[in-house]
C-alpha cells in the first residue's frame, strides 16, 4: 500500500506561494504586492474587441490551436519584432496563459527521467511541471545580486539526462533582463547535445536596461527553441488566460495533442480580441507600455530602499526582489505575513523561489505592476513600518 491515497508527484511541490499571499493580503486588507496583476484597466481596443466577439456570437470552440486570426497576427508580430518567419499553420499554439504553455511544452519534450535545467531564482511553476513530467528539475544558481547566468554552473549541471533549459528574461523574480553573451552561453550548450531551450519571454515587451532578446533567432537554435509568451501582461489582461507558443513544427504536433487534451482550448472571443490588439495597436503602446513601467519602478525603488531594504533595481518585467535582513531577523514567510498585517503592504518570501530554501530567507518580491497612487501608499506605508522597527 502507498503512503499516501493521492499520486506521490503532488507530495513534492506546494500549492502557489504568490496566489496564497494574495488570500493574506485579502485578509489584512493590504495593498497586493504579491501577486503580478494590475490594478488598472486594459487598452479600450481589447475591451471593445472582445464583447464584440461576444455579440457576433463567437462564444463556441475554436480551432484546438489558436483561431487563425490570431495566429496570423502573432505571425506578422513576431517578424516585425524580430526578424522571425513563423508559419502560423505549422509553428503556433494558443494556450490558456503561458502556465498551461510551459506545462505543454515540457509534456511534450520531456521523457520520465529527464532532466530539466532551471535558473534559480525561478518562477514557483517550473519545478512543479518538471515534476508532473516525471523529470528531475535541476537547478542553475544565478550569481547575485545582479543574478546572473555563470557559464560554469550551466555546464556544470549538464548530464547525459538534460533533455531541457528553461530561460525566463526578462526574469521574474530577479528583474534581470540577459545580455546577449549570457544567451549565447545558453545557446552554446543547447547547440552540442539534442537538448531543447523552453523560453519563457512573457515579459518581453517590458524592459528599462539593455534590450530583449529572444533565443530563437540565434545562430542554431531555431530548430531547438520553444517560445512562450502571451498578453497577460503585454495587454494587461492577466484574467484573459491567452498564451502562445512558437516552435519548430514537428515540436508544435506534439505540444498541440498535449494542449489538445489538456485544455481544448483558450476562450475563442478572447482570442479574437489579442488579434486585435496585435493588428491595431502599434509602437508608441510598447514604448509606453515599457515606459510606464519604468515610472512605477522608479516610485517604489527609492521608497524601498529609503525603508532599509537592500535590493538591485531591475532591468525588466515588474518585480523587485528585496533583501530585509537590515529590517528583522524573521524568516521570509514570517516577515512576508507581519508586513501585511501590520504595514498593510503584502508580498511574496522569497524562499518560493529557491529550491535552496535558505537563499531566500531574508528576501521578499513586490511587484510594481500597479496605478501611481496605489505605489504611492505603498511606499508610505512600508517608509512608516520601517520607521518605527519591524
Amino acid at each position: 500500500m502507498t503512503a499516501y491515497r493521492t499520486a506521490a508527484r503532488t507530495h513534492t511541490f506546494t500549492e502557489s506561494v504568490i496566489r496564497e499571499m494574495t488570500r493574506v493580503a485579502a485578509q489584512h486588507d493590504a495593498i497586493n504586492l504579491a501577486q503580478g496583476f494590475p490594478d488598472f484597466p486594459c487598452p479600450d481596443v481589447l475591451k471593445e474587441a472582445a464583447a464584440a466577439a461576444i455579440h457576433q456570437d463567437i462564444n463556441q470552440y475554436a480551432i484546438t490551436w489558436g483561431t487563425p486570426r490570431l495566429r496570423r497576427a502573432l505571425a506578422a508580430k513576431y517578424l516585425e519584432f524580430y526578424g522571425m518567419e513563423v508559419n502560423p499553420e505549422e509553428e503556433i499554439v494558443v494556450t490558456c496563459g503561458a502556465t498551461e504553455a510551459m506545462a505543454a511544452a515540457l509534456l511534450a519534450i520531456v521523457d520520465p527521467g529527464d532532466e530539466v535545467l532551471i535558473f534559480e531564482p525561478f518562477y514557483e511553476n517550473y519545478g512543479p511541471d518538471a515534476v508532473l513530467c516525471a523529470a528531475r528539475p535541476v537547478m542553475v544558481p544565478l550569481e547575485p545580486p545582479e543574478y546572473r547566468v555563470n557559464p560554469d554552473e550551466l555546464r556544470a549541471a549538464l548530464s547525459p539526462r538534460t533533455r531541457a533549459i528553461v530561460v525566463n528574461t526578462p526574469n521574474n523574480p530577479s528583474g534581470r533582463v540577459f545580455s546577449r553573451d549570457e544567451l549565447e552561453a545558453i545557446a552554446s550548450v543547447c547547440r552540442d547535445p539534442d537538448i531543447f531551450a523552453v523560453t519563457d519571454e512573457s515579459y518581453e515587451h517590458i524592459d528599462y536596461q539593455g534590450e530583449h532578446i529572444p533565443m530563437a533567432p540565434l545562430e542554431g537554435m531555431r530548430d531547438r527553441t520553444i517560445t512562450i509568451s502571451g498578453f497577460s501582461k503585454t495587454f494587461s489582461v492577466t484574467g484573459w488566460r491567452v498564451g502562445t507558443i512558437v516552435a519548430p513544427p514537428d515540436v508544435t504536433d506534439a505540444i498541440r495533442k498535449v494542449h489538445d487534451f489538456l485544455t481544448v482550448g483558450a476562450p475563442a472571443p478572447l482570442q479574437e480580441a489579442c488579434a486585435a490588439g496585435l493588428q491595431i495597436l502599434g509602437d508608441d503602446y510598447y514604448q509606453d507600455l515599457a515606459s510606464g513601467y519604468r515610472r512605477r519602478r522608479d516610485a517604489l525603488f527609492p521608497a524601498l530602499v529609503a525603508a532599509g531594504f537592500k535590493c538591485t533595481c531591475p532591468e525588466g518585467a515588474y518585480y523587485i526582489l528585496a533583501d530585509f535582513s537590515a529590517l528583522s531577523d524573521l524568516d521570509d514567510q514570517e516577515f512576508s505575513r507581519l508586513l501585511a498585517r501590520e504595514a498593510r503592504v503584502a508580498p511574496v518570501p522569497g524562499s518560493s523561489f529557491f529550491h535552496d530554501k535558505g537563499r531566500g530567507r531574508s528576501l521578499v518580491r513586490f511587484a510594481f505592476c500597479k496605478r501611481a497612487e496605489t505605489l504611492e501608499e505603498a511606499s508610505d506605508r512600508l517608509v512608516r513600518f520601517a520607521s518605527r522597527g519591524a
